[in-house]
């Protein structure tokens, strides 16, 4: 895991590729490289942190034998060993045991080809001086970013933004047309970022740039619809249980392949218990398991996580978040997050990377889970009453029943109920239910079940419209049922730009190697040919992960109720972060050519009131301290 920058200059600018790299030092602390091509004029920076080969003959920027290759990467491929072996038999001579070297003879052997013989996460840029051209490439799922920006007349590339903010050629001009998707969504959707001129390479993508005619294109070299597209598996249920498991246990395996300790993320729900199960049923090393806890048990699954945790023997580590871990994170978020991000987990997220490295170098998380296996109860709610948007008396009877109800009701109810039973975050739910029902279509009622702000309070809230659609694709998928449709979408847009850009900045804080086995690309190709009625059966979701998880663990430890990375953000932003909303909320700080500035008056006036607005005014905060950080 480490950190890439570069760009392509007219001469040799070591001082500000030194810059470029000093600003995102902690994604690798171990080693630091440069190099400058005089004939292409390319300039390349590397941070390293050190999992694999940890000598100095895995320093970056690295050159191939011939020198007509030059790549600098981040992330790691886990199957490197095995091509490797390939390149050896070719007779391909190695100086390291890193993957790095393993990535430039491949590049060389087979050209862009070599991408599809990778397992692993990675982004990396190779300088092709045999073509006169520069490579960038991102990973299928897209756990590790890439950003590039192109004004017609600079091209950089960096592994996080703020580097750019280092090289003189940067112009911060804010696109502000994506706004209206942050304060609905929380997140910039790929391409697109905070910036003009400057974008995410999407995940599954390679750009190619051509050194004479300083031209590029973009190529998708996978995608996760075209095995959904495929002719379903016609094999029984212990077949697909038998070939998954084997499956998954070879995903997890692979990610343990290092020279440092490694750790696992233990929330206690179902994709986290099943990484900590095969490690500790089957792996020879002690295996170190990390938990958050809250004193709030609404927010709490400390004890939970624990249970596993004793069961399995695993050298358990459990940290009680505080009031002022979080307020001491705050203000680092606009720093380490780049552009406006308003996913509040990734505070227990960041303080639990740092309890980790205490102990470990790389952890493995379980992100992924719920968009390859079918675990968001979203899914089962809209699929449900999907029927409704083809019946316009059903659709009045359910939002007549719906009104009857408000969140706070809803909420009471829920606290009455066995614990079995009990839904958690129930309001939020109910809220993006509500909104889901009062839509036109599927589609809409899918982005209106996905978004934390409805769509029209963002347009009383702003005066910028959006330019366009950014969210969609179910037009690319019209022949899957709803829920494939609604799982593959969540894969390519709020997996990519949401839960892995949280994780990789939360983890690369601290310099943590994050590993993500539930996105190993097999498992989604393999999973997205099973029938839905397998992986959706008997009104469980998860069904076949949880099938496999009983051989593990007894489903009376496991099956309990999960909250997630949770916060209790409206109590906070109403105590301990209450000077911060009252700042940065105010008339004097808002733009009045971004805000309709009475309206967030009125917002900030209710959220104080005791009305459950933390997540609007969280939005607002998280942009208003980004552009304090980064434009002013």
């Amino acid at each position: 895991m480490c950190g890439l920058v570069g760009f392509l200059g007219r001469e040799k600018n070591i001082d500000t590729l030194k810059d470029m790299l000093e600003i995102q030092s902690y994604r690798g602390p171990d080693d630091s490289g440069v190099y400058f091509d005089e004939e292409s004029g390319i300039n390349f920076g590397h941070n390293r942190l050190s999992i694999q080969d940890l000598s100095s003959n895995g320093h970056q920027p690295m050159l191939s034998d011939c020198g007509n290759f030059v790549i600098v990467f981040n992330g790691e491929v886990y199957n490197f060993k095995s091509i490797r072996a390939e390149l050896e038999a070719l007779e391909y001579e190695f100086i390291s045991n890193s993957d790095t070297e393993v990535i430039l003879y491949s590049y060389r052997e087979w050209g862009i080809e070599s991408v599809h013989k990778f397992i692993g996460m990675f982004a990396f840029v190779i300088l092709d001086r045999a073509h006169d051209k520069l490579i960038l490439v991102r990973d299928r799922a897209g756990v590790k970013p890439l950003y590039y920006y192109d004004d017609g007349k600079e091209f950089l590339f960096s592994s996080e933004i703020k580097s750019f903010h280092k090289h003189p050629s940067f112009k911060k001009n804010q696109n502000l047309e994506v706004l209206p998707y942050f304060f609905q969504f929380g997140y910039i959707p790929a391409p697109h970022t905070i910036f003009k001129n400057c974008y995410k390479l999407e995940a599954g993508h390679y750009l190619e740039y051509d050194l004479k005619s300083l031209q590029k294109k973009i190529v998708k070299y996978w995608d996760v619809n075209e095995f959904y597209k495929q002719e379903p598996f016609r094999k029984s249920e212990q077949e697909i249980l038998e070939e998954l498991e084997a499956l998954l246990s070879d995903a997890i395996e692979l990610r343990m392949i290092c020279d440092v300790p490694v750790g696992v993320f233990l929330s206690g729900g179902y994709d986290s218990s099943f990484v900590a199960s095969i490690l500790a049923k089957k792996h020879d090393r002690e295996i170190n398991t990390f938990t958050i806890g809250f004193d709030d048990e609404r927010y709490n699954e400390a004890e939970h996580a624990k249970s596993i945790a004793k069961f399995l023997g695993t050298n358990h580590t459990e940290y009680y978040m505080k009031n002022s871990d979080m307020l001491d994170l705050v203000d680092s978020l606009p720093f380490y997050y780049d552009e406006p991000f308003g996913d509040s987990s990734a505070l227990p997220t960041m303080i639990m990377s740092k309890i980790a490295k205490r102990s470990v170098s790389v952890i493995l998380s379980s992100d992924g889970g719920d968009e390859a296996f079918c675990g968001y109860s979203k899914y089962f709610f809209l699929d449900k009453f999907s029927t409704v948007f083809s019946s316009k008396f059903k659709k009045n009877i359910l939002k007549g029943a719906l009104n009857l109800f408000s969140e706070k009701m809803v909420e009471n109810i829920n606290n009455t109920l066995p614990r079995s039973l009990k839904q958690t975050n129930i309001k939020d739910k109910y809220s993006k239910f509500k909104r889901a029902i009062n839509s036109a279509t599927k589609e809409e009622s899918f982005l209106n079940a996905s978004s934390y702000v409805d769509k029209k309070s963002v347009i009383k809230l702003l005066k910028i419209e959006a330019c366009d659609e950014l969210f969609g694709g179910f037009d690319k998928i019209d022949n899957l049922n709803f829920l494939n449709q609604m799982m593959a979408i969540d894969y390519k847009i709020f997996m990519s730009d949401d839960v892995l850009i949280k994780v990789d900045r939360a983890t690369m804080s601290v310099s943590l190697e994050g590993r993500e086995p539930l996105l190993d690309h097999r498992i989604i190709e393999y999973l997205a040919r099973v029938s839905i009625e397998l992986k959706y059966k008997n009104r469980e979701g998860k069904y076949l992960l949880r099938q496999i998880l009983y051989k593990y663990l007894p489903k009376n430890i496991v099956d309990k109720p999960k909250s997630g990375f949770q916060i209790p953000l409206n109590e906070w932003l109403r105590s301990e972060l209450r000077d911060k909303v009252e700042r940065y909320l105010s008339i004097e700080e808002l733009d009045c050519e971004i805000f309709n500035i009475d309206e967030v008056q009125e917002l900030k006036k209710r959220f104080f009131g005791g009305e459950e607005l933390g997540t609007q005014v969280w939005f607002i905060l998280m942009y208003q301290m980004w552009k304090e950080r980064w434009l002013e």
